[in-house]
């Protein structure tokens, strides 16, 4: 594991006073205290020398019931009120959950979601990078935006029908993550005057904030809560197509004088509509008109969430739209489990405040846009280092992304990872189990009750800083009787290295762009 802030405990040692104090006048009693601090020497040196985590076996199983809590710490803000819970968006926590309507993916419909996240990465990183992307098998083909004949340009209610259409003038290069209805997060905001409640998947991965808009002329999918109505809030107007706002977005159109903004994702899902301002609302904080993207023609794998708000480096970000408000800094913490538990999101310096002890590493902010790239230099497995050259990183690049559910590696850094930790399973006992999807490291822990011991696994990162995975975001379990190591190879070693939303379980990751760094501080929530 990586060395704390703290100075290490040291073993205990009989001081040579201690040992003049008391032996000369009882030399028998002085043995034997001289026998029993030797002995608990031994004792917490090889506790020290250990570097195995402990799981307890009743998180392998279905939760008993499906009560939620929070956490006493958790209830309030750290003094910048903009403190919110965030909770799975499947889990019992959600306001997404209910009796009706579809049930939560299946853990195959997650990793294949979570892979054509991955791809559509790798092709963006390729493309800000100059580096040429392989393409992927399957891919879907991109969707195209053009404004229809000009509507009256007062809000989106007013817009025809055949606003949008399907041409071939202008490509849609995705700005965002993959298929929402997969392993990701979700919080509540309000939008507009007076609030209206929006629960949305928060995305390090994404710019540009959006919900599902009224009247939904074109096509919206089924979402849990209302859909946002622009002719409901005093605050809302359409942000002109003339506007440099306007300009600063990945793909834009005009419909008359009204601004089109669009976005497509990895996996065919898109979200096209009106750019435009109204107040945001983040628990009891306020951004005033905060540009976001009021969607009219939605489609693809958003589960039943509102829309998406973006977290990413780029102009439309709420990171860097309200940097003024804030300082772009924000922190959140994602829960050891999908039910019960809730974990936090919190922006402004305050966001701070629950990473005091973070490891930080340099942000690099010269690799691209969007993306929160980092330097990672190297992989522990119970406390040892592997023999993985550091050009194996630093030539694929690494970034932090709360969307990926499974964290990716180069091949040649997986492999030793796999080799090492199948090693230590091996030693302590445990059966193996198939392959599953996209990990192929799996173990049956069928039986087990109490602590699992777990091998140790770290990340490290440039500047020294680790990340020490949470024995929770170490295994990634289908069931009991699979239970797969959490990580999985890219397909080549040019692409980059993703640490994915499993490994960062119950750490405050805490991003701060005018210091440049991001940060890790274990045991959060």
């Amino acid at each position: 594991m990586c060395s704390p802030s703290t100075t290490p405990q040291q073993p205990l040692e009989a001081s040579p006073s201690m040992a003049a104090s008391c032996c000369p006048r009882h030399g028998s009693f002085c043995f034997l205290v001289l026998v029993l601090l030797a002995a608990t020497a031994a004792a917490i040196g090889a506790a020290g020398s250990s570097s195995h985590v402990q799981l307890s076996a009743e998180s392998l199983l279905p939760a008993a019931d499906s009560s939620c809590s929070t956490p006493p710490e958790q209830q309030h803000g750290a003094g910048t009120g903009t403190r919110m819970p965030v909770v799975h968006q499947h889990g019992p926590c959600s306001p997404l959950s209910g009796k009706r309507g579809k049930a939560a993916p299946s853990h195959t419909e997650i990793l294949a979601a979570d892979q054509r996240r991955v791809e559509y990465i790798h092709r963006r990183v390729s493309e800000t990078t100059g580096r040429a992307a392989r393409p992927k098998r399957g891919a879907a083909p991109p969707v195209h935006l053009r404004p229809g004949s000009p509507s009256s340009p007062a809000t989106p209610a007013s817009a025809a029908a055949s606003l949008f259409h399907a041409t071939p003038s202008a490509n849609l290069p995705a700005s965002s993550g993959e298929a929402l209805d997969t392993g990701n997060y979700v919080v509540t905001i309000g939008l507009g005057t007076p609030a209206s409640h929006q629960t949305v998947v928060f995305d390090t991965g994404s710019d540009t904030t959006w919900v599902q808009c009224q009247p939904c002329v074109a096509h919206c999918y089924r979402q849990k809560e209302t859909l946002f109505s622009p002719a409901k809030s005093s605050t809302y107007a359409n942000i002109s197509c003339s506007s440099t706002d306007c300009t600063d977005l990945d793909v834009s159109g005009c419909d008359g004088a009204n601004c089109l903004y669009g976005v497509q994702y990895g996996d065919g899902s898109y979200t096209i509509g009106f750019y435009a301002r109204d107040t945001l609302t983040l628990a009891h904080d306020a951004v005033g008109a905060f540009r976001f993207g009021c969607g009219e023609k939605n489609r693809g794998l958003f589960g039943r969430a509102a829309g998406l708000m973006g977290l990413g480096r780029g102009k439309s970000s709420l990171t860097v739209q309200a940097y003024g408000k804030y300082g772009g800094v924000f922190s959140y913490c994602l829960p050891a489990a999908a039910s019960g538990t809730t974990g936090f999101l919190d922006l402004g310096p305050g966001a701070a405040a629950p990473a005091a002890n973070a490891r930080l590493t340099p942000m690099l902010t010269a690799n691209g846009p969007t993306f929160y790239y980092v330097g990672m230099t190297g992989i522990k497995v119970d406390g040892h280092v592997l023999p993985i050259p550091e050009s194996v990183f630093s030539g694929a690049g690494a970034l932090v992304d709360s969307g990926t559910v499974i964290t990716r590696l180069p091949p040649s850094a997986y492999a030793p990872l796999r080799s090492a930790f199948a090693k230590a399973m091996d030693a302590l006992g445990y059966k193996k189990a198939p392959a599953f999807p996209i990990l192929d490291t799996c173990y049956d822990l069928t039986g087990y009750q109490g602590s699992i011991a777990l091998p140790a696994v770290s990340l490290v990162f440039g500047g020294g800083a680790c990340l020490d995975v949470d024995a929770s975001g170490i295994l990634y379990v289908v069931d009991v009787s699979q239970a797969c190591l959490g990580f999985a190879p890219n397909d080549d070693g040019t692409e980059v290295a993703i640490v994915g939303n499993t490994q960062q379980k119950t750490y405050a990751m805490l991003y701060d762009l005018g210091k440049k760094v991001v940060g890790f501080a274990p045991g959060a929530c």
